[in-house]
């Protein structure tokens, strides 16, 4: 292990490591909950989609920790996921296994994207000012998924009466309700823990969070609870792609939308949890940016293939980051766990959302702090870096939140006179941002 990651030379240890992919693994485990109920509104078999989204993670997490040598884990993205099942399934009518074939075809693209070096020339032409507030951004963003997971806070539409809807961006939750209350005692206990210089502050929170949510309710233990079970069969859904639709105008719309969130999701990641970690180099770039979206473009082919949605970097890597996982050692022990779970489907599905949501808020308050160090006096580079910082939360999207950040940027640049201050490849984002508005909106 030593040899092969480098451990004291990123000043770091196995059980440093293994322990931030226990955490990492702890803050995204939701999504083999999650993934199969989203994919079985489409059509497909629930069990089999838990199969494929826990090898999907494995595989493509596994990729990034030999290759990379990163402590970035992966799997089927959340929003990428609502996409398949409520837009291209349930709203335009398609089989999901058209959908999976846009997936496949996606991961092809990107496959070819990396290896050129475009998806690492991206990231390298984002400004310094722009990659803080992407990090800044991207913890709020996470801070506030916890507390929608938790109930503390709530989004969406509201009843007034009458049978009227009022449009409400964020209000606050029942936070006397049991889900809340388990949330705070394990943020207290995290916060506790972070104040008394306790390795695993977020771990640990997670683990009294669950413990307390059995008395109250929220985390289920069902009768005749057993802890070990057989994986569901992949069959139902493995290898099932639909080429007949392949050249139509509604495969190049959902393929470009795939295209896109995924992306820049990926991008934002990547550079938020990287600049917020300290692992960039003396020219703010990632290390091994390369093999790391190559990783995510061979994670979202195979899936596909598994029979899962776009498979992307988990901005929950964060947590595990700040555990002091500094290594592809931590992806590898996410990796395991993701194997694990396989097996242990009862035991670690025990976790409510609630009891997660203590370590989200925590990880958003750690990449805020980067935010001390953005240019706020030129106007051009901070209210692009505002926009971006803040329309990831109002918008409950990381890719929006650099869309509005890169197009200010651009306009404010090119508006005042400094218009050889953006890289060419900026420009050419910029257009492509503009026709995403003008083809799918």
């Amino acid at each position: 292990m030593e040899t092969f990651f480098k451990l004291k030379d990123h000043q770091t240890s196995v059980k440093t490591e293994l322990m931030a992919g226990l955490t990492t693994f702890m803050t995204m485990a939701y999504i083999l909950v999650v993934n199969p109920m989203f994919l079985s509104k489409a059509g497909m078999d629930a069990g089999a989609v838990f199969t494929a989204t826990a090898l999907s993670a494995a595989f493509a997490t596994t990729v990034m920790a030999l290759t990379a040598k990163l402590p970035f884990a992966l799997a089927p993205g959340m929003g990428l996921n609502a996409f398949f099942a409520f837009t291209v399934v349930l709203g335009m009518g398609y089989s999901w296994q058209f959908a999976l074939t846009a997936v496949f075809l996606e991961g092809l693209i990107f496959i070819a994207l990396s290896l050129l070096n475009i998806r690492e020339a991206i990231i390298n032409a984002i400004p310094e000012n722009l990659k803080k507030a992407v990090s800044s951004g991207v913890g709020l963003f996470i801070c506030m998924i916890g507390l929608v997971n938790a109930g503390v806070i709530k989004t969406g539409m509201a009843h007034v009466g009458d049978g009227r809807l009022d449009g409400v961006v964020v209000t606050l939750g029942d936070v006397t309700g049991a889900a809340p209350l388990v949330a705070f005692i394990g943020l207290a206990f995290s916060a506790f823990c972070l104040v008394r210089g306790i390795k695993g502050a977020l771990l640990w929170g997670i683990f009294l969070a669950t413990a307390v949510g059995i008395p109250m309710g929220v985390t289920q233990v069902g009768d005749g609870f057993s802890p070990v079970s057989l994986p569901p069969s992949i069959a139902p859904v493995a290898f099932q792609l639909d080429f007949s639709q392949v050249f139509s105008a509604d495969m190049a719309i959902v393929l470009f939308t795939f295209l896109f969130v995924d992306l820049f999701d990926t991008v934002g990641t990547l550079v938020g949890v990287t600049n917020k970690s300290g692992m960039v180099d003396k020219d703010g770039r990632i290390p091994r940016a390369k093999a790391a979206l190559f990783s995510d473009a061979i994670g979202t082919t195979a899936g596909a293939l598994l029979g899962t949605s776009t498979v992307t970097t988990y901005v929950e890597s964060a947590s595990g980051v700040s555990e002091g996982g500094r290594t592809g050692l931590t992806a590898l022990a996410v990796a395991g766990l993701f194997l694990l779970a396989l097996f242990l489907a009862p035991i670690f599905t025990l976790v409510p959302a609630a009891a997660t949501a203590p370590a989200l808020v925590l990880v958003g308050l750690f990449m805020m702090s980067p935010i001390q160090s953005l240019d706020l006096e030129d106007y051009t580079e901070a209210l692009p870096a505002f926009l971006t910082v803040v329309m990831m939360p109002f918008t409950y999207s990381i890719a929006n939140g650099i869309i509005f950040g890169f197009l200010s940027y651009i306009v404010l640049k090119m508006i005042s006179g400094k218009a050889t201050e953006v890289k060419p490849l900026m420009y050419a984002i910029g257009v492509l941002f503009l026709a995403k508005f003008m083809l799918l909106s």
